[in-house]
């Protein structure tokens, strides 16, 4: 299965919390360009700006000023109904799992699809990704009979349930040992690239942002190395 990629492009674009003598620029004048079916690391320290960036891009914060386009839609400008849909339309996966502790692995990942498909579609699409991801055996176990690496396989498998054009990776190895961050980048990667989706992660880890595509290096809420725009690896 493969569908149409979503292409990202951010023109001065900048984010201040607060204000008068209290505000923070947490982005300065970005620009980048992210091309459809490319994998771009974001790295940087602590407050650099990178999960800002994401944030702004999949519509969960606006920018201060400039644009963001993607699929050559303003985001900024969505309001609404509209928001919404095009942050239907991404994959989240955070550092934290964010998983239901209540529910099975399986339950997990068709939460974001049941109001718009039957359950028994969103089951059999949630068994073939945690198939993909290594955790059939797993299907009915809650996230505390799970092991960090396990939950955060449930979480990518969640991201990518609706098929997104554009998956956008918070930290998603930050809680894991460094074999297990491997294995799940590598499995968030192959499942990414059968699906044709681009992904755009922020990571402080340097083997993580070696598999990517791309690095771009940002410091001080601005992209200080790696704007140049090259296509996917294949």
């Amino acid at each position: 299965f493969r569908m149409n990629a979503m292409d990202v492009t951010l023109e001065g674009v900048t984010k201040v919390f607060g204000s008068d003598e209290a505000a923070i620029a947490a982005l300065r004048g970005v620009e980048l360009v992210v091309t459809s079916g490319s994998h771009v690391a974001v790295v940087g320290s602590s407050g650099s700006g990178k999960s800002t960036l994401l944030h702004l891009v999949g519509g969960l914060d606006s920018p201060s000023s400039g644009s963001i386009h993607a699929d050559g839609v303003d985001v900024a400008s969505l309001r609404g109904r509209r928001l919404v849909a095009h942050r239907r339309r991404l994959g989240f996966v955070f550092q934290a799992f964010n998983l239901i502790p209540s529910l099975s692995a399986l339950e997990n990942v068709t939460v974001p699809v049941l109001p718009y498909a039957s359950r028994a579609g969103a089951r059999k699409r949630a068994t073939e990704l945690l198939a993909e991801v290594g955790l059939l055996d797993r299907l009915d176990a809650l996230p505390s009979q799970l092991s960090g690496g396990q939950q955060q396989r449930v979480a990518i498998a969640r991201a990518l349930i609706g098929d997104p054009p554009l998956l956008l990776a918070d930290e998603p190895t930050g809680n894991l040992d460094s074999e297990n961050a491997d294995a799940v980048m590598g499995m968030m990667q192959q499942v990414a690239r059968r699906r044709g989706a681009t992904v755009l992660l922020a990571t402080h880890d340097p083997d993580v942002a070696q598999r990517c595509d791309r690095v771009v290096t940002m410091r001080d809420g601005m992209i200080v190395a790696g704007e140049l725009t090259v296509g996917p690896v294949r």
